[in-house]
C-alpha cells in the first residue's frame, strides 16, 4: 500500500491522550482482523496526537469498524471514525 492510497485505512479522531497502541488494536479487533496500528505523536514532546490509523484487512472489516466505533466513547471522549482519505503532499 502506498501513502497516496487509504485502501482500508481508518481515521480515529479524539483518542484519549493516554491511549496506546496495543489498546487501540485490540478495541478495533472486536471488528476484524487488523493489519497496523499508528498513532502519530508530537516531534517536540513526544506526546500523542490525539489521533490515528488503523488499517483493516478488508473493506467489510473496515465498515464494521466505522459501524461499531464511530461516536463509541472511550474514557469519556466519543470518537471519530471514518475511512481515511489519502495523504495530501507536503508543502515545504
Amino acid at each position: 500500500m502506498t501513502m497516496e492510497d487509504s485502501g482500508n485505512r481508518l481515521f480515529v479522531g479524539n483518542l484519549p491522550f493516554r491511549m496506546t497502541r496495543d489498546e487501540l488494536y485490540d478495541l478495533f479487533a472486536q471488528a476484524g482482523n487488523v493489519v497496523s496500528v499508528h498513532i502519530p505523536t508530537d516531534r517536540e514532546t513526544g506526546r500523542p496526537r490525539g489521533f490515528g490509523f488503523v488499517e483493516m484487512e478488508d473493506h467489510g472489516a473496515l465498515e464494521q469498524a466505522i459501524q461499531m466505533f464511530n461516536e463509541h466513547s472511550v474514557e469519556g471522549r466519543a470518537l471519530v471514525v471514518n475511512q481515511a482519505r489519502p495523504r495530501e503532499p507536503r508543502r515545504f
